[in-house]
């Protein structure tokens, strides 16, 4: 199949301007659970040798958290919103958590208070930015970020973090279906598998949104900022 037949679908995708002053950063799940190395994923995959810790943790450090820092320091300079998604319970046990989330949350000691909960360190929310606290795989279906993204005339938003084909993915499809422009950054997010971040940036582009690099992202605030 040609890529012109395989991509029929961007003729019925409407075209909308970038707005800097309506945009917001999202950063998805950026904690010890399953976003650092030594977080109790990591530790998990390393006990089992498994090679998917290699490709998760190289990629979250050489590209996500960089990256994410990047975005941040210019979504602040714009004087634009910066929101930070994290995934847990609020008790131990998880009680509190659908029940397709409890396993992996009593799994990943990832509740309240702990630290497997916490933010990694470089991405440390900075005073003035928001956080927002989830125990469903998508930000929308258990948290207040519409209401908190509305108030704030946030309208277009750039998304990154991990999982891509999880989180990040579900949270994104939740914001396109409710009107937002959304923006993968694509060199910002990450997964456990190459061929699962890849498939979630080509299908994300079949009307639900755009893919972006950091530095096409950056560019463009910028030109749209001027």
């Amino acid at each position: 199949m040609s890529q012109a037949s395989s991509d029929y679908i961007r003729a019925y995708m409407a075209e909308r301007p970038i707005q800097a002053e309506r945009a917001a950063l999202v950063i998805i799940d950026m904690q010890h659970a399953t976003g650092s190395r030594d977080g109790a994923l990591g530790c998990k995959l390393k006990a089992e040798g498994s090679s998917a810790a290699d490709y998760r943790f190289d990629r979250i450090e050489r590209f996500v958290v960089p990256n994410a820092l990047k975005l941040r320091e210019h979504f602040r300079r714009l004087g634009r919103p910066v929101l930070h998604v994290t995934i847990g319970a609020a008790l131990p046990d998880a009680s509190d958590a659908p029940p397709h989330m409890r396993k992996l949350f009593v799994g990943t000691s990832n509740f309240l208070g702990s630290r497997e909960h916490e933010i990694v360190e470089p991405l440390k929310p900075l005073p003035g930015e928001h956080v927002l606290r989830k125990t469903t795989i998508g930000a929308f279906a258990s948290t207040n970020i519409d209401s908190l993204l509305r108030a704030l005339s946030c309208e277009q938003l750039y998304l990154c973090g991990v999982s891509t084909n999880m989180c990040v993915e579900t949270t994104a499809r939740e914001a396109a279906d409710r009107g937002y422009l959304v923006t993968l950054v694509e060199d910002a997010c990450g997964t456990t598998h190459e061929d699962l971040h890849n498939v979630t940036m080509r299908n994300f582009q079949r009307l639900f949104g755009r893919v972006r690099s950091t530095q096409e992202s950056v560019g463009e605030l910028e030109k749209a900022h001027a």
